[in-house]
């Protein structure tokens, strides 16, 4: 047997057995028998991979989406999706567009849930992406606190110039998700002519998610943006009541 792989498994199967709650960086350490700095060097991988998910420097490590999709398991997130199914199945047959759930995962936009158009001409869309570059990561970002922000960004940077061309600062930055986060909006327009559209997803006044379509910039105009715009507004208002009468 590989070393460093059953000493992987090992600890994904120590944090699957508790069941959705962290465990730290110690408690793994001891449960697998592993010292710190060998364990921590191996989560390291498994959280860049997605394979665990660290939500804060001091909550430590739970299942990541990697694991969870690797096996087709819909417990990951699974009461956002299952809110969030229906109403965008229906926003999908209405503007017949793609329409995205995004989370933040370990400093990345990832996509929860999706449902595709039956456009001749469809926008494609990779599950994991860098925060700039998208509607969703924008409005992700906007409504993280400011400690958040912060470290979000000392983690990544600032948007290169191809990802956020209106960006040049720090101050551009915070004040373009002031913006995004009064208007509960954002807006992208990539150098292929796509747009994307992305509204914010609350659970106990919480933003915990995002709703977002993207479309061909032939397919948004004057005649249409503003039926876009409050479709999924509407749509994100109907998740937000699902999840509320979850608790």
């Amino acid at each position: 047997m590989i070393q460093v792989v059953t000493r992987a498994l090992d600890i994904l199967e120590f944090v699957a057995r508790k069941g959705g709650e962290t465990a730290s960086l110690s408690e793994i350490a001891e449960g697998v028998g592993l010292n710190q700095t060998t364990c921590a060097n191996i989560i390291k991988t498994l959280v860049a991979k997605n394979y665990l998910d660290h939500p804060g420097r001091k909550t430590g490590y739970k299942l990541g989406a990697g694991a969870y999709h690797l096996t087709g398991n819909m417990a990951y997130s699974q009461n956002l999706i299952l809110a969030a199914k229906e109403p965008m199945e229906k926003l999908t047959a209405q503007l017949n567009e793609t329409c995205l759930l995004g989370i933040l995962r370990n400093n990345k936009r990832f996509l929860a849930h999706v449902v595709q158009s039956d456009q001749d001409l469809q926008v494609r869309t990779r599950s994991e992406s860098d925060i700039y570059p998208t509607a969703s990561g924008r409005i992700l970002m906007a409504f993280l606190s400011d400690k958040e922000q912060e470290n979000l960004i000392q983690a990544v940077g600032l948007p290169q110039p191809n990802a956020w061309p209106d960006i040049h600062s720090k101050e551009d930055l915070l004040a373009a998700l002031r913006d995004i986060r009064q208007k509960e909006l954002a807006f992208t327009l990539s150098t292929k002519h796509i747009v994307g559209l992305a509204v914010p997803i609350r659970k106990s006044k919480q933003v915990i998610a995002s709703l977002s379509i993207f479309l061909p910039e032939s397919r948004y105009n004057t005649a249409n943006q503003s039926h876009i715009i409050q479709s999924l507004r509407t749509t994100a208002q109907q998740i937000n009541e699902r999840l509320q009468l979850e608790g």
